[in-house]
Order: structure tokens, then sequence, then C-alpha cells
């Protein structure tokens, strides 16, 4: 495994993050190492068959078929891997045999690397900023990325960077990004969560349900640095002009998450807001099952009529020209 330098950061002094406030590098670097060992716990993410098919819906709901036929691709290099979600469960199911995987945070490269080979996959992790790729040209067949796109400063350079690494022919897929009208009604309803959940857990008899104060504390100075390091949303011809414009060409946009991300964004705060193990199997069931259903809602009713940058997710993938 490659040698991490610098080493991760995950506490922040109140004089960094001020300082962060004012550089969207250093705070994505400082509130990405903060997260980086609950990051996981904390999105509901895993490596079994629920997050394979998760990440390989995504792949498949924009890829043609015709490629899909012919995986799986010999190297893929992941953008902003966080814990390495998106692109250790792809390899998992069968779409690439060896990873790549980046981030500007070094906490979240030790976790994706350490998550890779526990999982027995052959994956390499390096620290590295998606403006200047630190790989040569023409090196990876694919690459990946999960809501990464809304934290790079200059999204064009960034695409014109994984073209250049992109061998020939080479496809890019990225998942997970917040359309404009998206992120509106999504934020919205997290912050009314967290309010309501907060306040009403200082009731008498609630106090079970309130996380330690500290913890609070922590959670919105992380919250703070979170409002710096989220820098963009899209609409879909965003992400295609950008793509256009980086030279890429067989370029597709398709969106999802309608009426799921709706409930899924309260019920992840709420979550946040209560002590870990708190809610139990039950209500991870329900979560999951219920977020599962709406999306099949949005997929087969809701999409054919609501605009597609009314849906909280938009996917991109293009190709380099052979």
């Amino acid at each position: 495994m490659t040698s991490i330098d610098p080493a991760p950061n995950p506490h922040a002094t109140a004089e960094e993050v001020e300082a962060a406030r004012h550089d969207s590098k250093l705070a994505q670097i400082l509130y990405h190492d903060w997260e980086a060992e609950s990051y996981d716990d904390k999105w509901s993410i895993s490596y079994d068959q629920r997050c394979v098919d998760y990440a390989r819906g995504r792949f498949d709901a924009i890829v043609p078929a015709d490629e899909r036929r012919n995986l799986p691709y010999d190297r893929a290099l992941e953008l902003g891997c966080g814990t390495g979600f998106f692109l250790l469960n792809l390899m998992q199911s069968g779409v690439a045999r060896r990873g790549s995987v980046t981030d500007l945070s070094p906490g979240m490269v030790k976790v994706a690397t350490r998550n890779g080979e526990s999982l027995g996959l052959d994956v390499d992790g390096r620290v590295a900023d998606a403006e200047g790729i630190p790989y040569d040209d023409d090196t990876f067949d694919l690459v990946v990325g999960h809501a990464v796109l809304h934290h790079i400063p200059d999204v064009e350079l960034s695409l014109r960077e994984v073209l250049r690494v992109l061998k020939p022919g080479g496809r890019f897929v990225f998942a997970g990004e917040p359309t404009t009208v998206g992120n509106t009604y999504a934020r919205g309803l997290s912050t009314l969560t967290w309010r309501l959940t907060t306040n009403l857990t200082r009731l008498p008899g609630l106090d079970g349900w309130r996380r330690p104060q500290t913890e609070l504390d922590e959670s919105s100075r992380a919250a703070a640095l979170e409002a710096v390091v989220d820098l963009h949303t899209f609409d879909p011809a965003d992400l295609e002009r950008m793509a256009t414009s980086a030279g890429a060409v067989d370029i597709e946009t398709t969106s999802e998450e309608f009426t799921a991300a709706m409930l899924g964004w309260p019920v992840r705060t709420f979550e946040a807001a209560v002590p870990p193990g708190r809610l139990g199997w039950g209500w991870a069931r329900f979560a999951f099952t219920s977020w599962t259903s709406l999306s099949w809602v949005d997929a087969n009713l809701w999409r054919r009529v609501v605009p597609k940058g009314w849906f909280y997710n938009v996917m991109v993938t293009g190709v380099k020209p052979s």
C-alpha cells in the first residue's frame, strides 16, 4: 500500500476550523478527516450485498448495456473516494479488476485502503487533488466518483484531468451529485429535523434519546465545515456542458431520488441526532425498506412526469475520444 503523507487530522482545532472557512480545500481535508472513522456508520455504508447492489445499480443506470457486457474493466480510479464505498462495491460486483482510490483527505484514503484490503481487493490509495490527478496520461480504463464533483472548486478542470488519465475510449461515471432544486428541499428538511430532534430531546423523560452535549457540539462544528465544503449544486445541463467543454463524447445524464430524498434526508439527520444504537434493527429495516419503496415509485412513476432537474441526485457519464 502506498504510504500516506500527511497523516490524518481527526480533531481540528477551533483555529483550524476558522482558517478553513476561508480555504475550501483546507475545509475538505479537515471535515473529511474528522468524519473518516465514523463515516460508514453515519451514512449506513457497508460492503455487503445491499451496497454492492446500490453501487452497481447506479452504474447500470447510465452505462450502455453493450459496454456492460464486456466487464470487467482492467483498472479503475475513484476520485474523492471517501471510505471507498463506490469503487470497492463496484469491484465486488465485477466492474473492475484493480482499483486506485484517491481523496484530498488522508483520513479517508487510510480508511478506504483499509476497507479494500479487508475485502481482499487489489486496491492502492493516494492522497490526491482532483484538479491535478497524480497519475500518468492514459492510465485507467474507468474513472468513477460518488458525491465528489460538488466538492471540487473547478469541476471542468477536474473533468479535463479525468480525461487525461483515461485511456482512449475509457469511460467516467460520476453519481450522487446534488441538483439545485433537490438540494433546496433536502437541506431544508434536514435542518428542520435536526432542530426538532435536538429541542424535543430536552424535554423531561426524553433525555435518553439525546446525545451528550459535547457530541452535539462536535456535530455542529462539523456541520459548519460541511457548509464550506459543499461548493456546487447542478442542473443536469450544467454537467453535460462541462463534460463537453472538457472534451468528452457520448455524454449522458440521468437523475434519481425525488420522494426517496424527502424521506432519506430527515431519516439520516434523525439518526445523527440521537445516541448511536438507540434506534435498533427495526428502525434500520424501516428506513431502508421505505427508501427502497419510494425509490421504486420515483423511478416508475415520478420519472414520467417530474423534470429531471427536480430529482435530488444527478449522474453523468462520458467517454474519452479514441
